[in-house]
């Protein structure tokens, strides 16, 4: 064999770099497809040869890159991830020493196509510089390649030596240097600072510094380089303008602004440049915009930024959230409006443009801007204005109509008559969003065959393309399980044999699907399956009866470990899963669900749940006593359907008919204990930290023995005593939402289940229990004080998300005239006295939920809430707080009496926002008749 071949084989990778010099180039074009095979056999190596594979793939990385004569075939070999070990990668230095006698062209193409590789380029960039050096070739461009460059000059040029080259450093004789002297010795800087403003990303080693100004940092050193003449100052200037420009990420383009800071630019330099700052004072993220504020600012104070450019620079800016970046706009726009009164013209509309801001502190600073400086004559003016004013909160737009007159007309123009004025505010009218309109699953009662709604009509075809998408998915929607679900039984009850033979070459890519899958037994695990598999196996003949657990064996008993509600939640799905399997294995498959839902929240109409009973009694079937039960905890309790349950004349109806008309006896409302509980943060939670200590509302649930007695076993968890400190939990948010449809018309019990993972929301760093307070609301059953009591804490979450959820639960509970407003408002004025839920979240929860049109509702919440914040004026957030009430109130024309503490707090001295938002609520109050 080849002395190469076997070196390679043997892993020597230095044997390898010193047989390959003498070999001719037609030597090495045999050995290619010899190597090329070895590459595709290492690939079909197991893990017993893993020590053995990093020598030869090194060894053999060598080989080929050397063998291979073609450039691009070189740079695809040297690029190839297969081919380099996990642990000291290419071996660049051999390489690099090999490859320097080829032709400068070859070596210079080879370079190219390597740095166009941008998921090895850093890796290579060494070799890269090393095949360049002597070739008189361009250096490349790539984005990977400059990144790449950047990042070995900040690291102490460890690729290039003096002069030129890599080959000198890669055999250890250099050490890192100064990033000056990097730059300098390179010759490529030229043609590579240029492409530090031209890539699609910055490159990440430009930001490595403290100070801007230091030396061997980017920004000094680019300067100095400047300033030598090496590199065009033009260059640098317009290209940190362009990607400020660009936008993106404040810390990315902090450095293009310090490069600017750096350069001290010069007043024409900064005059040049003045629709693109502001542009960027416009669009920017804020610490940006700030900046080319601050440069336009200087333009001004020079006289460099006439009237009309100031004016569009401020309308951009005052449209802004930042009230820092809008309130050094106003002062700016004053000193211009001081300096020259004939501006005035261009300058005070732009003013007005503030009129619309969220902040009614800016409004009112720039309120006052325009009567400061608008005169009598000033007519057009004065009607342009006035337009513009209509966006004004209410209190302001009053005063505004005493400055602007009659020039202050209603945009609606009322009547005709001239007397429609923003000054008297038309009749409020409550905007509330549209409750969510649920979907009926099916086709009705009676459309499938007399299974009232159910999803039968579906060929078999169908379901298995159902029940093959369902396995497949990481997250499956519990209205496709319910689905897939009900058409398995039915299609099993009609013709099995049809069913499995359809199923099998869908279902064959899964593991329990072959004749042997467990190695011996040829059954497999119902325990390992998930879901609808439990059922397809069962179709298919995979499953041993005896390893599905009847109703009367499931986990839940008394005698059972006490775990989780979500865990029981999951337990009543697996049972009702292996119950069906079970039926189809004994030979007396289900014909249909009882428990198919009727609408996409999990609710069963009776009706339809009577006629399903009814086609069981002439069929001749029995109920299965999870599917019942469960059918029953999903039925909506409407007492009027109860004489048609009790006609059927069967035990089952009988039930139907008793729950109905008295809802399990005591199954109805839950009886529950409120308490404030002292402790850790949320105890339910594992991975809490628990040494924070929060007061919160617990609710502990009585015992429901209508949910035990009668109930197979597995539903006895949901009426044993609730403890709402609940337990270690050690389920994630994934598919949480399905177990709503367990109980979809009892929202109570569900609220409490749910309330200590909302209040883990508020009080620690948790997330996701709103998504499910927003479904929850949608629910049907009674929206008592727990539900509301869950709100309320949402309303306070940490994250942004799950506050927008309790907006969204809150608004549908309105939209459906459920919501107790005053509830509400005393849930969160205990909240807010305990620091469960904290102002200035609940601040940002209130506002979303007055800007959908909801400000009478808002306000009535927070009218009941207020006090606990006004008892503690130095709380963090109770002048936002009492901004949105004042919002509120001034919109809807709120009336009735102060909120306690209010009076004390409009009274404080000074310009607070607290003090200076209680006297603006106080005012919106007052210019109200009282209530009572």
């Amino acid at each position: 064999m080849n002395a190469l071949l076997d070196a390679v084989r043997a892993g020597r990778h230095t044997s390898v770099a010193g047989l390959l010099p003498p070999l001719s180039e037609a030597d090495r074009r045999e050995l290619v497809p010899e190597l090329t095979a070895l590459r595709k056999e290492i690939r079909g190596w197991g893990w017993s040869r893993r020590w053995d594979e990093e020598h030869v793939l090194r060894a053999l990385h060598l080989a080929g890159a050397v063998c291979h004569t073609g450039a691009a075939a070189a740079a695809s070999w040297i690029g190839a991830r297969d081919l380099r070990d996990g642990r000291g990668g290419p071996d660049i230095e051999a390489l690099a020493v090999l490859l320097a006698d080829r032709e400068p062209a070859w070596r210079a193409d080879v370079a190219h196509r390597l740095a166009a590789r941008t998921t090895t380029v850093q890796e290579d960039y060494p070799l890269i510089r090393a095949l360049l050096e002597d070739t008189a070739a361009p250096s490349p461009t790539d984005d990977a390649f400059v990144h790449a460059w950047a990042l070995d000059a900040a690291a102490g040029g460890r690729s290039t030596s003096g002069g030129a080259g890599g080959r000198d450093v890669l055999r250890g004789r250099r050490r890192p240097r100064p990033l000056r002297v990097v730059l300098r010795e390179d010759p490529a800087v030229r043609e590579l600072v240029p492409m530090l403003f031209e890539t699609a990303e910055p490159a990440p080693s430009l930001g490595w510094y403290d100070d801007p100004k230091a030396p061997d940092h980017w920004p000094a050193e680019l300067a100095d380089l400047a300033a030598e003449g090496v590199v065009e100052r033009r260059c640098l200037v317009d290209g940190s303008v362009a990607r400020l420009l660009r936008g993106g990420r404040a810390n990315q383009l902090a450095f293009y602004a310090d490069l600017l800071d750096v350069l001290e630019l010069t007043g024409d330099e900064r005059a040049e440049h003045t629709a693109d700052w502001i542009a960027v004072a416009a669009d920017a993220e804020s610490p940006i915009a700030g900046r080319a504020q601050l440069i336009l600012s200087g333009l001004f104070a020079e006289g460099r930024l006439p009237a009309d450019r100031l004016a569009e620079m401020s309308t951009a800016v005052l449209f802004r959230p930042e009230k820092k970046l809008v309130r050094a706009q106003l002062v700016l726009l004053g000193k211009a409006l001081r300096r020259e009164r004939g501006d005035r013209f261009v300058l005070l509309p732009a003013v007005a443009s503030a009129f619309g801001h969220a902040d009614t502190g800016i409004q009112e600073r720039a309120f006052k801007l325009v009567a400061s400086h608008l005169r009598p004559e000033d007519g057009a003016l004065r009607e342009e204005l006035a337009f513009e004013a209509q966006q004004l909160s209410p209190a302001l737009r009053r005063a505004a109509r005493e400055l602007l007159g009659d020039d202050m007309r209603d945009g609606a123009e009322g009547d005709g008559d001239g007397e429609g004025t923003l000054g008297a505010a038309a009749a409020y009218e409550e905007t509330l969003p549209a409750a969510p309109v649920r979907r009926r699953l099916g086709g009705g009662a009676g459309s499938s065959g007399g299974d009232g709604g159910g999803s039968g009509g579906r060929s078999v075809a169908e379901t298995v393309e159902l029940v093959a998408a369902l396995v497949n998915s990481s997250a499956p929607d519990m209205v496709e399980t319910e689905t897939a679900l009900d058409l398995l039984v039915r299609h099993a009850y009609r013709d099995r044999a049809a069913l499995a033979e359809a199923l099998r070459p869908a279902l064959a890519d899964r593991h329990w699907v072959s004749e042997n899958p467990e190695g011996g037994s040829g059954w497999t695990d119902p325990d390992h399956l998930d879901g609808v598999e439990v059922v397809a196996a069962a179709v298919l003949g995979r499953l041993d009866p005896r390893s599905l657990r009847a109703a009367d064996r499931n986990d839940g008993g008394a005698g059972s470990e006490r775990r989780c509600i979500h865990d029981a939640l999951d337990r009543i799905t697996v049972a009702r899963m292996h119950e069906a399997a079970l039926r189809i294995l004994r030979d007396d498959p289900l014909p249909f669900l009882l428990a198919m839902p009727s609408w996409d929240s999990g609710s069963l109409e009776p009706g339809d749940l009577v006629e399903r009973l009814a086609e069981y009694g002439k069929s001749g079937a029995s109920p299965a006593a999870v599917d019942f039960a469960q059918a029953l905890l999903r039925v909506r309790l409407d007492p009027q359907a109860a004489p048609a349950a009790a006609a059927l004349g069967t035990p089952w109806g009988e039930r139907l008919a008793s729950w109905l008309t008295t809802a399990g006896v005591d199954s109805g409302p839950v009886k529950y204990t409120r308490t404030v509980h002292e402790g850790g943060a949320a105890p339910r939670h594992w991975w809490v930290d628990r040494r924070e200590t929060v007061r919160r509302i617990v609710v502990d649930a009585a015992e429901r023995p209508a949910l035990q007695q009668g109930f197979p076993r597995v539903f006895h968890e949901f009426g044993r005593p609730f403890d709402g400190r609940g337990s270690r939990c050690w389920h994630w948010r994934g598919g949480r939402s399905a177990r709503l449809a367990a109980l979809p018309e009892d929202r109570e019990t569900q609220a409490l289940w749910l309330l200590p993972d909302v209040t883990a929301c508020a009080t620690v760093d948790e997330r996701g229990a709103g998504e499910l307070l927003s479904l929850l609301a949608e629910l049907g059953g009674t929206a008592g004080p727990v539900l509301h009591l869950a709100v309320a804490t949402g309303l306070g979450a940490r994250h942004a998300e799950d506050r927008l959820a309790a907006v969204d639960a809150l608004l549908v509970l309105a939209g459906r005239g459920e919501l107790d407003t005053h509830r509400v408002g005393r849930d969160l004025a205990e909240l807010l006295s305990l620091g469960t839920v904290k102002p200035n979240r609940l601040a940002d929860a209130a506002r979303t939920a007055a800007a959908t049109g909801a400000w009478a509702t808002t306000w009535a919440i927070l009218a009941g809430a207020l006090p606990a914040v006004l008892a503690d004026g130095a709380v963090r957030g109770a002048g936002e707080l009492l901004a949105v009430a004042a919002d509120c109130a001034e919109h809807s024309g709120a009336t009735g009496p102060l909120p306690e503490g209010l009076a004390e707090a409009a009274a404080r001295k000074g310009t607070s926002q607290l003090a200076t938002q209680a006297r603006r609520l106080r005012t919106a109050l007052a210019d109200q008749p009282p209530v009572g």
